[in-house]
């Protein structure tokens, strides 16, 4: 334990654990919030859809299929001047931000669209015919219903945020990432680097955890 100790500053590690818990949860809310609107609009607008409109559907899917095809890494590398004029840096952990939101929010909205499509139509026609609106069946009937498959993708984004947190870090986005590399793998010290790593794990399974507690809560098949 001492040796640990003696191979770790605390301080630099407490650092970095705040820069990837703040990558991770800021961005995701706002992938939530860009994917739950993209996903929406991408299933109202589908040939079935409440609000039928093919040219915006098949937009709003090239651009959803794009975004999701481009590796994070080299997503990371293109937007750099984006990240420039937006944050004024291309490093640190509010540079991170962009490119975090902008791999994930795609991947947010497909999930939306398929949970939704996955509503019973039996319950969305029994809506329309006790008068409910369109919007009032989005509201009271697609996204109670899709909660639980919301909330497991949910869960499932901010875990692939904590692995593309630790791959931003690496080039210079800060966190346990940056940590694991400039101090553990390029200094050859493997304290440094197996505690980043169990860090990493931990947010994980924490993450994970709150995800299937919340889902087991909702869901009442």
């Amino acid at each position: 334990m001492s040796a640990i100790l003696e191979n770790i500053n605390l301080d630099v590690m407490i650092n970095a654990l705040q820069e990837t818990l703040f990558m991770t949860f800021v961005s995701l809310i706002f992938a939530v919030i860009i994917g739950m609107v993209l996903g929406i609009l991408i299933y109202l607008t589908q040939e079935d859809g409440l609000y039928p409109n093919l040219v915006v559907n098949k937009i709003l899917n090239f651009i959803v299929n794009v975004l999701r095809a481009v590796p994070y890494i080299i997503l990371l590398i293109l937007i750099i001047p984006l990240t420039t004029a937006l944050v004024g840096s291309m490093i640190g952990a509010k540079a991170a931000l962009p490119s975090l939101i902008l791999s994930s929010a795609p991947f947010y909205g497909r999930m939306v669209m398929i949970a939704l499509n996955e509503v019973d139509s039996g319950t969305i026609e029994a809506s329309k015919a006790m008068g409910a609106s369109n919007w009032q069946i989005i509201i009271k009937v697609l996204i109670p219903e899709a909660k639980p498959a919301l909330i497991s993708s949910i869960t499932v984004m901010g875990i692939s945020l904590v692995g593309y947190t630790a791959m931003a870090g690496a080039i210079g986005a800060g966190g346990l990432g940056n940590l694991a590399y400039l101090y553990g793998m390029v200094r050859s010290n493997n304290y440094v680097m197996y505690t980043a790593t169990i860090l990493i794990l931990i947010i994980v399974f924490i993450i994970q955890f709150i995800g299937d507690y919340y889902v087991r809560k909702i869901d009442k098949r």
